[in-house]
């Protein structure tokens, strides 16, 4: 719900949260995080609130901004970039290092904030903190990986290279990931010596709001991360701004290449990531209970609300024994303790939404989630599988975003590529087999920049980089590992000579 309201009171600090279980549980309010201190809007009042999705109901309120306000951040950290950027990069890792303490120190605090703000059970929101570390550790790694190359290239000439900050940079972050993906961006942009603006996703605008006091904890100075909460006028104020030299984005392809174009006419460096429809390829000769318990890890963890989730199983051949595990294994996953709820009311009706329409166009419903209940009031699907689709069916084209798992059946390996191939997404791709050729030929041929043998969800680790490929990104390179930290800098040649040559060439 979106309402107009009156300026309030405005604390110096949100604090920490104070769950330690799933009972229901409020947050502060979330406000703008600028110059080093909270503030309201400069000229809008209007608030959205922030549901429990466990509970359907409000555990805080966002107070969204503006262009103005994104133009006050921007400048915020114009001002403190300068000084932060003449930081040797050592000890702008070490901020990192402080992060990293205190996010180990309070790694369960943040995994509570993100289950009641998100709706992931327990163990999958310390899982989700527990990346954001080792995201911040890679960050702590720079100052050896970035050491600039020199060379001597001719007699009394060296040219070498560093990596210069590009000023003030910007992100723009989901609502599935609300801690992990802005600790994609953050480490490098920072030890690379920007200043950043992010927006977080107005639906889960919390975890940001308690990292920013982190960072702040940590040592980094006041302007050098500025948040502002808000809508599409501030992505879009983002875009356009001419202080903010480099823009990234994680979100559905539908924004991702829309704001990808707007970024770009700007004159900014621009990496977008948009969504996804992963298929896995499962053949006779897979391992049945390494198959079984990794698909539906893959299609129900996070209650399907990633982008690296299992959408489409490419059943090849006779594989019913397999597709009987996965069926048992998924019946016994209890919503609430196994599984969380979805963000919202609109993504559930959304979800069974493709699941009645798969089920009037002829498929078996294998499993239905759809009367999947646990607290009262929350949005709630279990896990769901749909057998039979044709690849023409929405169900097996399109990103669902929840707990639903396609299978089309396939005669062979080459079919099974047809259709993979075809899609427009390229995010990650799989293969359940007991094969090395099978396993090296899938990976040969699928149209997908993360893939897996026998892993449902191949992210890739530090230093590894995550990013996909067609429909699935816009912009050059991984938003993670070495080619971040290569987007959030540029690279400076410097040519040298410092003594008369006693010989020449056409250097000389």
């Amino acid at each position: 719900m979106t309402t107009a309201t009156t300026s309030s009171s405005i604390p110096a600090s949100v604090g920490r949260f104070g769950a330690t279980s799933d009972a229901f549980t409020t947050f502060s309010d979330a406000r703008h995080w600028i110059g080093g201190a909270w503030c309201n809007p400069i000229s809008t009042r209007v608030t959205h609130e922030v549901p429990n999705p466990r509970f359907g109901k409000s555990m805080a309120t966002v107070h969204l901004g503006g262009a103005d306000d994104v133009d006050a951040a921007v400048k915020a950290g114009a001002a403190a970039q300068r000084e932060w950027a003449e930081w040797p990069i050592r000890d702008r890792a070490h901020v990192m290092y402080r992060l990293r303490e205190l996010m180990v120190k309070h790694i369960d605090e943040l995994g509570w904030l993100v289950s009641h703000e998100n709706g992931k059970i327990f163990g999958e929101a310390k899982a989700e903190v527990e990346k954001g570390i080792e995201c911040v550790e890679y960050g702590c790694s720079l100052p050896n990986l970035a050491a600039g190359n020199q060379l001597e290239v001719s007699r009394g000439v060296a040219c070498e290279v560093v990596y210069a900050p590009l000023g003030v940079v910007a992100g723009v972050t989901p609502f599935n990931f609300p801690l992990m993906v802005p600790l994609w961006m953050l480490p490098q942009a920072l030890v690379g010596g920007n200043a950043f603006v992010m927006k977080a996703s107005e639906r889960v605008p919390l975890s940001t709001m308690r990292l920013a006091e982190l960072l702040k904890e940590a040592g980094l100075p006041a302007g050098v991360f500025n948040l502002v909460q808000g809508g599409r006028e501030v992505v879009e104020a983002l875009c356009d701004h001419p202080q903010v030299k480099a823009f990234g984005f994680v979100g559905s392809t539908k924004v991702a290449r829309s704001v990808y174009g707007r970024a770009s006419m700007a004159g900014k460096r621009a990496l977008c990531l948009g969504g996804a429809k992963n298929h896995l390829f499962v053949v006779p000769d897979a391992d049945v209970n390494v198959t079984a318990e990794n698909v539906v890890a893959s299609f129900t963890g996070c209650a399907g609300q990633r982008c690296m989730a299992a959408s489409v199983l490419l059943a090849v051949g006779d594989v019913d024994h397999i597709l009987k595990a996965v069926r048992d294994r998924a019946a016994k996953m209890v919503a609430g303790k196994d599984m969380g709820p979805v963000t919202t009311q609109a993504a559930r009706d959304r979800i069974t939404s493709y699941i009645d329409a798969a089920e009037k166009q002829g498929a078996k419903i294998m499993l239905d989630g759809r009367k999947a209940s646990a607290d009262a009031g929350g949005y709630w699907v279990g896990p769901t599988i749909i057998d039979g689709c044709t690849p023409d069916m929405p169900a097996a084209r399109e990103e669902i975003f929840g707990p639903v798992l396609s299978v089309v059946r396939v005669p062979t390996l080459e079919k099974a590529f047809e259709i993979e191939n075809a899609n427009p997404y390229g995010n990650a791709s799989s293969v359940y087999t007991t094969s090395g050729d099978i396993a090296r030929r899938v990976m040969g041929r699928v149209e997908a920049g993360m893939c897996g043998v026998n892993i449902g969800v191949p992210v890739p680790r530090e230093p590894f980089g995550f990013g996909g490929w067609n429909d699935s990104c816009f912009g050059a390179g991984n938003i993670t590992g070495w080619d971040g930290y290569r987007f959030w800098t540029r690279q400076r040649k410097i040519t040298s000579k410092w003594a008369l040559q006693r010989d020449q060439n056409w250097m000389s």
